[in-house]
């Protein structure tokens, strides 16, 4: 089963388009949001995917019933601030990654193959753009990155990013950039 990943879309609609085009195209059962829609106008955007939306809060989703709304609307499943999914024989943690000592104490747990989590704008792991992963071995982080379309910034909060396909048949998940 194919799965997108997606997180720290920061109210972006033109990349979320491009994402959900990509989704279509590599034919996801799947789409993880890991957080950061800002507007809840993002999340019915998703209305396009031909695949099932799940996602959790991130830090700058203040608006959480209006979020919440729009995910029951698109037919979509937001499971707060912490969420997990079993596809495959692969159990795998959702977090926005706002704490660090969190994700910590979710990687070290052991009770997942894969975290998949956004907030610090970088991909994860770093510097690799396709790999494999063991349901038996430690646990995965995947972090796409932003999907916010790239730009310049003292900070350089946008410059590292897109989507990741994960592949839970091949064990393969690769990185898709966005602009």
């Amino acid at each position: 089963m194919k799965i997108g990943i997606i997180s720290d879309t920061h109210d972006d609609i033109e990349n979320v388009r491009k994402a959900i085009e990509i989704f279509n195209k590599k034919d996801v059962q799947y789409v993880i949001h890991a957080g950061d829609y800002v507007f809840p106008g993002i999340v019915l955007e998703f209305k396009r995917l031909n695949a099932k939306l799940i996602g959790v809060l991130g830090n700058n989703d203040g608006e959480k019933g209006l979020l919440l709304k729009a995910f029951l609307e698109i037919g979509g499943e937001l499971k707060g601030e912490l969420g997990e999914i079993h596809v495959d024989d692969i159990k795998i943690g959702i977090y926005h990654g706002t704490s660090t000592e969190i994700k910590k104490r979710l990687i070290e747990s052991g009770r997942y193959s894969i975290i998949v989590c956004g907030h610090t704008h970088k991909r994860e792991p770093p510097g690799v753009e396709k790999g494999t992963f063991h349901k038996d071995t430690s646990t995965l982080v995947l972090n796409p990155g932003v999907g916010h379309k790239k730009t310049e910034s003292l900070a350089e909060a946008f410059v590292e990013g897109g989507v990741i396909i994960l592949d839970t048949e091949s064990t393969e998940y690769n990185y898709i950039d966005l602009p």
